[in-house]
């Protein structure tokens, strides 16, 4: 197995007490930015009743904002390797602003535009894949856990922002619920952002964790055709990670277990992740990020087939814990796999291109689990079809980890 701490190319580590202070700076922005789509999620019943639209219509803007940060990664990460990372934060959080002040207007065409643009392709898009990028460079020997940490800013937000939002929407409207966030979201960001970033103390010259370099065969391929393997890996086992998350309580309904008590289940279920995915930065710090993706998908396969095994609530609990335990590791290894296979001056474009196909299969596997469950009538056909899924993950990173051993053996 490839441990990154073996494979730390500089005599002395580049991590010190500025490292942290950053990764801990990177959680908060992430934490802010990511609750600015939630304030859709929450108030998606008032803005539709608002827009006479249906929920179709603010469902479409939550889509929006997640693709729109995958997409707007790639172009992000390229300004910020241009103009560093501490502009391109500073624009994400005006955009984030800008976006929700947009969709406080009240009209179909605004909530769009506002979301899918301003809070996801120049907001989330400046923010979550860019600055996974950017702590990246900050770390060699526990790089795996300062990226769990960072990328756990999602799951903060799932903790924080949907009771606040609940009750500022019922006393205030959703409306002011958007703009009032959004003023004091991107405010903090761009202060830590303009006080606090700067460039790195890895040069974009350097290495990779195996030494790799420009132009030079990763994994003996060529360079573009070992991303798009490692990313077409992403997308199929993030096809079934985002089905439990998108359809639990609904899964709940259909058994006869309450509303509140799925809500319930499924923060139990974001609680676990958030708790796994700092033991998951460790273990990756110590075999590396494609083992660690390789038994990620294995747990999260277990978990899927909890799903199956029991129908009863406490079966359900246990079973929405197990799941968040075990695929709460596997992004942020992703990250750090690019991080070791290839070269510092490309992964500023590489992670969050990485991290679009990412956010593409979990958009693909919220949709395609709805699609099956119309089709079929219940649940259980869509966990199959996530396994299935998991199963050929499984394979690629298997087939990947394979050729590492014949080019880096040990």
């Amino acid at each position: 197995m490839l441990s990154a701490t073996s494979s730390s190319t500089t005599a002395e580590s580049i991590e010190t007490r500025d490292s942290w202070v950053i990764a801990f700076v990177t959680l908060t922005m992430l934490s802010l930015a990511a609750g600015a789509p939630m304030t859709v999620v929450i108030g998606l019943v008032p803005i539709a009743e608002t827009l006479d639209s249906g929920r179709s219509l603010p469902s479409l803007a939550t889509s929006l904002a997640y693709l729109g940060t995958g997409v707007g990664g790639v172009l992000c990460g390229l300004l910020a390797g241009v103009f560093g990372q501490r502009a391109v934060a500073i624009l994400g959080g005006v955009a984030i602003f800008a976006g929700l002040a947009i969709a406080s207007l009240a009209e179909p065409w605004s909530l769009l535009l506002g979301i899918g643009v301003g809070v996801g392709l120049f907001g989330n898009g400046a923010l979550f894949p860019p600055m996974l990028a950017y702590v990246s460079m900050w770390f060699d020997r526990r790089r795996g856990t300062a990226l769990a940490l960072v990328s756990s800013g999602q799951s903060i937000a799932g903790f924080v922002w949907p009771t606040i939002f609940e009750r500022t929407i019922v006393a205030y409207g959703w409306q002011r619920t958007m703009l009032v966030y959004g003023i004091g979201a991107a405010a903090i960001i761009v202060a830590l952002a303009a006080l606090l970033l700067r460039p790195p103390p890895v040069p974009l010259g350097g290495f990779g964790s195996i030494r790799s370099v420009p132009g030079a065969q990763v994994l003996g391929m060529a360079p573009n055709t070992a991303l798009a393997l490692i990313a077409a890996a992403s997308f199929l086992c993030c096809v079934p990670m985002a089905m439990p998350a998108a359809h639990l309580v609904a899964f709940c309904v259909d058994l006869g277990i309450a509303t509140s008590r799925g809500a319930v289940m499924l923060s139990v279920l974001l609680l676990a992740a958030f708790l796994s995915r700092q033991f998951w930065g460790w273990l990756s710090d110590r075999i590396g990020g494609l083992w660690t993706v390789l038994l990620g998908g294995l747990a999260q396969t277990l978990g899927m087939l909890g799903f199956l095994a029991t129908q009863d609530e406490a079966g359900l609990f246990f079973a929405a814990a197990a799941y968040g335990l075990g695929f709460a590791g596997i992004i942020p290894a992703y990250v750090l796999a690019v991080r070791e296979l290839f070269p510092a001056v490309e992964v500023t474009w590489r992670v969050p291109a990485l991290l679009l196909c990412s956010l593409s299969g979990m958009a693909f596997g919220a949709w395609l689990a709805g699609v099956i469950y119309d089709a079929v009538g219940f649940y259980a056909a869509a966990w199959w079809a996530g396994i299935a899924f998991n199963a050929a993950q499984l394979a690629l990173v298997g087939a990947l980890l394979a050729r590492m051993r014949r080019v880096v053996p040990g």
